[in-house]
């Protein structure tokens, strides 16, 4: 069995394994690090992979850092080749291909998998998952070489809905299957949803709220898949099936071992398992959560990224704390900017609401309150403020003094207290 020696052992080469090597590098400019990737590409911007199936992203404008960024930061890296297990006392990482990798520091970023929902039929070719590039490709290539004029996508989440942006740019037909009463219901109150769902049925979409398919169907012996069955028995028209209901940590590797799990791998505020020297970060782990009092898997892109960033950094000696994470959605759908962040369906009586919405424009604010502190909000058609008031929320910011004012028209940095505008003057407002 090959046997590689490394300082530095990076599983996963998304954007937290990225924002990994650029933490190591920042404090230690010549320790060897290694990086695994179980798929044969480049770095690439996951949410961009909606962007590639439309057409409007070609291949080699998915990756976020260029392609001199391993050789320049000194990074070994394998692609295509999968951790298998691991040995926590002996610091040694095995591969597919009879290959071991014996560490010092280790960062598990294995991301998460799509959750398949066991469905009669969903091994029928022309069902796909959609969270990967891999999947995206597989997709592309399945709509060129069949003929897709109806497709159905089960999950009315952001993952789903950005699947249904991209088949509706090529012109297919979609109907969306969601289980809860209305799509987007992790991230959006009743309003918010509604404006989005009435864009989408103008695009031609058909949604079925309150449902799930129960199976998806052939035709004849061919094993394409050709329609679903839903749950009242209704037979909706299906070439093609994307299954986006969610995704799990991808934990597998540390099972049957000492590193504490409960969905994910749980983490300190230095991105540290329990076990000295492994390190977890992005999808896979659960780590303290901004506006509550536990662990929380949240897995969105900034996130990741930032904990990738602390993780290195703390590998390479430093001391670097994360914050915690907090939900955060930024999207256009069907020609609509978006945003939500935190608590956004808080209805409880110690949460005071403030909302504003504007049928014609599909314009609708709302900002969630608790204890003079922004807990959470929703902007939907107009988002320009919006970063004002993420920057409130991160920041823990009280706005007593501001808080009858956080939706008028002219609203803006020049409302906040002092101490804050000078907080945001020095640079670290630039994050929000």
């Amino acid at each position: 069995m090959k046997t590689l020696k490394t300082e530095y052992l990076i599983i996963g080469n998304s954007t937290t394994g990225v924002a990994c090597i650029e933490g190591i590098r920042k404090i230690d400019k010549t320790g060897s690090i290694t990086v695994i990737s179980d798929e044969n590409i480049f770095n690439y911007s996951r949410p961009l992979i909606s962007y590639f199936l439309a057409g409007k992203v070609k291949k080699g404008e998915m990756s976020f850092r260029d392609r001199n960024f391993y050789n320049k930061n000194k990074v070994s890296l394998i692609p295509g080749s999968k951790a298998e297990k691991i040995d926590v006392g002996k610091k040694i990482i095995y591969l597919s291909g009879k290959k071991q990798i014996v560490f010092n520091k280790l960062l598990i970023a294995t991301g998460g998998s799509p959750i398949m929902p066991e469905i009669k039929g969903s091994r029928l070719d022309g069902v796909f998952a959609f969270t990967t590039f891999s999947d995206a490709v597989a997709i592309k290539d399945y709509i060129k070489k069949h003929t897709v004029k109806h497709a159905v996508v089960i999950g009315g989440g952001l993952i789903g809905l950005k699947a249904v942006e991209a088949l509706v740019e090529l012109c297919i037909s979609v109907s969306i299957v969601e289980l809860a009463d209305r799509i987007l219901s992790a991230t959006f109150d009743t309003k918010a949803s509604e404006i989005i769902q009435n864009a989408l049925k103008k695009t031609g979409c058909s949604i079925f709220t309150k449902n799930t398919v129960v199976e998806i169907l052939s035709k004849g012996k061919n094993k394409k898949v050709k329609s679903v069955t839903l749950k009242n028995r209704k037979q909706v028209a299906a070439d093609l099936v994307i299954t986006a209901i969610g995704i799990r940590p991808n934990i597998q590797l540390v099972n049957n071992t000492s590193i504490i799990t409960n969905r994910g791998i749980l983490v300190d505020e230095t991105m540290q398992t329990n076990v000295k020297d492994i390190y977890a970060a992005g999808d896979v782990c659960e780590s303290d959560a901004l506006l509550d009092e536990c662990k929380k898997n949240i897995p969105i892109w900034p996130n990741a990224f930032k904990q990738g960033r602390v993780a290195g950094e703390n590998m390479a000696g430093g001391n670097a704390a994360y914050p915690g994470s907090i939900a955060m959605n930024s999207v256009e759908l069907c020609g609509i900017p978006t945003i939500s962040i935190g608590k956004t369906s808080s209805e409880e009586n110690n949460y005071r609401i403030l909302r504003i919405y504007k049928k014609e424009e599909s314009i609708y604010k709302k900002v969630v309150l608790k204890n003079n502190h922004i807990v959470g909000c929703i902007f939907v058609g107009n988002i320009e403020r919006a970063g004002i008031d993420t920057g409130l929320i991160i920041n823990r910011v009280d706005i007593s003094n501001v808080k009858d004012k956080l939706l008028e028209e002219d609203f803006g940095v020049l409302a906040l207290p002092e101490k804050y505008r000078k907080h945001l003057v020095g640079d670290v407002g630039l994050e929000v």
